[in-house]
């Protein structure tokens, strides 16, 4: 089979760009001629690794240009001021309300536009509502194509899921995390297929934490859905309790400097470190006693399952959806009423009063990791593309 996944962009750092690396070099295991696409290119390496026979490719090249190189000819200035002045407009079939709407300018939205009329055989997966939209209006309807989810429906603004609504019915399948958003979307899409399957983690491969280090690990972009705003001021509740324990939160984004100013009007300078970016999240996982997730919404949060392989206990607000999905509530972690602050502190402080209930919390957690391991689900994925060659009568190969 030829299979392309299309990514916003897959040179930054979320989880969903991680999870379709995985699933892209284990379908390319699997002997099929596997592409990433990446709408905008900023750098010439990803931040995670990829396969290398997985092809990587951009549309919009955002990197920075060669000082060295010669001067632009005549047709170049013209197509640099054409892209220019198609930057300075929003996009016209992206909704405004999708999170990442703002990236979709027109003159990206051309671009991806132009990409998707081109592309004429195999699978096409696309992997957020905006690519999902443009790809039901404007690909091939010889592909097949497959919109894949990574956030619940809930979450969606009403123009997103209005355009959900419209538009997903024109795929051959709805790829979606978890079974509560299975059954929302086939109550949305009433005659579409709607699968669920789940993100699979990178490696069970992985360092034990031996739950000893007084560190309790949170990580994710810095932005309104991850919450660390009512994280910090949790944190806040107990420290005098725990003076010896630090709160280190990798990521980056938007709002660092809010949840600096955070950090300090609650004196907790030498207690609540943001690390940044990290290259190495698995060793910081393993120095850690537990995970923390404070998010407001989620898909499938990929870094508890992570944090999990490590043999990890998590504490997490009970949001929508997929903590509960994962979790067991006294079991492998401890489930909070969301945006409860005080809930959360009173978790939070627990694990860190018993290091016994964290190392059998935490051999649950590796237990409940299991499930999404590679081999578990990304032959999910390959049988989903079979059944929908035999279904369908679409071809997936590649033609000359």
């Amino acid at each position: 089979m030829r299979i392309r996944y299309m990514l916003l962009n897959a040179f930054g750092t979320g989880g969903t760009i991680r999870t379709v690396f995985n699933q892209a070099a284990s379908m390319v295991e699997l002997g099929h001629e596997v592409e990433v696409i990446s709408c905008l290119r900023h750098k010439e390496k990803p931040n995670f690794p990829l396969d290398e026979r997985v092809k990587l490719s951009g549309i919009v090249d955002n990197t920075p240009a060669d000082p060295d190189a010669p001067s632009p000819g005549v047709v170049a200035r013209y197509r640099a001021w054409e892209r220019g002045r198609l930057e300075k407009f929003s996009g016209s079939v992206v909704p405004s309300g999708e999170f990442a709407s703002e990236a979709y300018n027109r003159y990206v939205e051309r671009e991806v536009i132009r990409y998707l009329k081109s592309v004429h055989d195999g699978i096409l997966v696309t992997t957020r509502p905006a690519l999902n939209i443009l790809a039901a209006r404007f690909a091939d309807p010889g592909l097949i194509r497959v919109a894949q989810e990574h956030m619940n429906l809930g979450t969606h603004r009403k123009d997103v899921r209005k355009a959900i609504k419209k538009h997903y019915q024109d795929f051959d399948a709805v790829a979606v995390l978890t079974e509560r958003d299975r059954e929302d979307y086939d109550k949305l899409l009433p005659g579409t297929r709607v699968v669920r399957i789940p993100n699979a983690v990178h490696s069970m491969e992985q360092e034990l934490s031996d739950h000893s280090n007084k560190i309790a690990l949170a990580a994710g972009r810095l932005g309104p859905q991850k919450g660390f705003d009512m994280l910090i001021p949790a944190y806040a509740k107990i420290v005098e309790r725990h003076p010896d324990w630090q709160l280190r939160i990798f990521g980056t984004g938007k709002n660092k400097a809010d949840l600096r100013a955070l950090i300090e009007k609650h004196h907790l300078y030498n207690h609540v470190f943001l690390m940044g970016h990290t290259d190495r999240m698995d060793d910081e996982l393993t120095k850690s006693a537990f995970y923390i997730l404070s998010s407001r919404f989620e898909g499938l949060p990929m870094v508890v399952i992570e944090a999990m392989t490590h043999g990890l206990p998590v504490v997490s607000y009970d949001c929508p959806t997929g903590p509960a999905d994962v979790i067991t509530d006294g079991k492998d972690g401890v489930l909070v009423p969301p945006k409860d602050v005080d809930g959360l502190a009173d978790a939070i402080s627990k694990m860190m009063d018993d290091r016994d209930l964290r190392s059998s919390m935490g051999a649950e957690a590796l237990k409940t990791s299991q499930t999404y391991a590679p081999a578990a689900v990304h032959p999910m994925w390959e049988d989903l593309f079979n059944d929908l060659v035999r279904t369908t009568g679409k071809s997936a190969a590649a033609t000359a």
